[in-house]
């Protein structure tokens, strides 16, 4: 069953169900004012009863006629009974004792009584007079109650019928309605397939549980794209980078074999080889930490990671490795409220990041002293690493995040482009940027920013 008839069916079963317990309480209370309305028109029979039998001596002619006009008309099934104490009929006759002696006495204990009996309803009083005490019952049928109980029963039955139905089909109208934002993602998201996953569906601008809906699907999309990017830059590129060191080392051995060579040819080959070698081994790490990232962001849950403590990390790997003093940090700013330090990401992966950075830096830099500058606030977390390098021309500094790009100048340097690639894919991942300001010759700089209202 589709959604919008299952809402359409509760919603009707609930309307219908409130309706149902609103026309029952109607009933039931229309019931009992029929009821105690009827009891008290038989109680007002047994007072005239009294009045025309016990009172007719004490009261004149005309008073009695009004009262005989006032009781003319007798109800249905009427039965009217008087009892003197000995609990005999008196006045009317009634030989075969229309109540038993326990009705009888149960009204002269309580002094008055009333109950069904079948379809009649009884009303008994007490009554005291000169001539003695008297126990006055009176029973008739309320069949003109009945029958407005059973109209308004029918009418109930017809109402509840055809309220229900037009809770059904208002509600399946109500609900086509708000469901028709899920069909618009249902048909955008028909139209993904694997060759366009950069499309995305409309996320609108509410803030309901469909929108909430579409933007996890896009966020879904976005790592779908990410991991086939991966894909494709191992299919389009790693036959390339790895052929390559490969068919040289190749060439290398199988000339050094098939033919006498010098001592000095020989170092040259091997230093070949060497070189090659390396080459080869950077392209396969390079290639591990693509997949490296798409696996760890898909499979790690974000922990908020402190930035300050994170580059101090760094800073530590790096002194290790090169000494004290080549790797400057300046804490320009901080937040009163630490926790305004904290990024959602992957630490990992975040070390992965910086780390390449600063390598790239010293690298380039010839191990010349970098500089890393922190800024930390209630809306921006920026880092700005900053070396006196090689530098990047002005037309390749969009190019130098592509995967397995070098510039021109780069090229005689170690490496095999992968690098930044992974670490702009790192960044973005955990809703950062990276914005590069480069001068070929005279030094880069690398900004990483972190807005807070970016991140969730």
């Amino acid at each position: 069953m589709k959604i919008k008839n299952r809402l359409s069916l509760y919603f009707a079963l609930l309307g219908s169900g409130v309706l149902l317990v609103v026309l029952s309480a109607i009933y039931v209370s229309f019931y009992s004012y029929i009821r105690s309305d009827f009891f008290s028109h038989l109680n007002d029979r047994a007072n005239v009863a009294a009045q025309l039998y016990l009172k007719a001596d004490e009261i004149t002619p005309d008073s009695l006629s009004q009262v005989r006009n006032r009781y003319l008309k007798n109800l249905p099934g009427e039965v009217v009974r008087l009892y003197d104490s000995r609990n005999t009929a008196a006045f009317i006759t009634d030989e075969k004792q229309h109540w038993g002696r326990a009705t009888i006495e149960s009204v002269r204990r309580h002094k008055y009584l009333q109950y069904s009996d079948k379809e009649n309803q009884v009303v008994g009083i007490y009554y005291k007079d000169n001539q003695g005490n008297f126990v006055i019952l009176v029973s008739a049928q309320d069949i003109e109650g009945s029958q407005r109980l059973r109209d308004m029963l029918q009418t109930m039955i017809v109402v509840f019928i055809v309220v229900g139905a037009l809770l059904y089909f208002i509600s399946r109208l109500l609900a086509t309605k708000a469901l028709s934002p899920i069909n618009n993602v249902v048909k955008q998201m028909q139209l993904i397939k694997a060759t366009n996953l950069s499309m995305r569906v409309d996320e609108g601008n509410g803030k309901d549980e469909i929108s909430e809906l579409a933007r996890n699907f896009n966020r879904l999309l976005a790592h779908l794209e990410n991991a086939f990017e991966l894909q494709k830059t191992y299919v389009t590129n790693a036959s390339h980078e790895l052929r390559t060191p490969i068919t040289t080392i190749i060439g290398e051995v199988e000339l050094a074999l098939n033919k006498e060579r010098g001592h000095e040819a020989n170092r040259q080959t091997l230093q070949l080889i060497l070189e090659e070698s390396e080459r080869l081994r950077d392209t396969v790490t390079g290639l591990m930490d693509l997949a490296q990232v798409d696996m760890d962001y898909t499979a790690a849950e974000l922990t908020p990671v402190r930035m300050d403590e994170l580059l101090w990390e760094v800073h530590e790997f790096w002194t290790n490795k090169f000494g004290a003093g080549l790797l400057k940090i300046n804490i320009l700013s901080l937040p009163e409220n630490e926790a305004l330090l904290n990024v959602p990401a992957n630490r990992q992966l975040m070390f992965i990041a910086l780390n390449n950075l600063i390598g790239n830096a010293f690298k380039f830099s010839g191990q010349k002293t970098v500089t890393c500058n922190f800024y930390a606030d209630e809306h921006l977390i920026s880092m700005q690493i900053i070396d006196s390098g090689i530098g990047i021309p002005n037309e390749d500094i969009d190019k130098v995040i592509k995967s397995f790009y070098r510039s021109h100048n780069a090229r005689n340097f170690a490496g095999t482009g992968v690098g930044l690639y992974v670490t702009q894919k790192i960044i973005q991942l955990f809703n950062g940027s990276l914005s590069i300001q480069s001068m070929e010759g005279m030094g880069t700089t690398m900004t990483v920013d972190f807005l807070r209202e970016n991140r969730g």
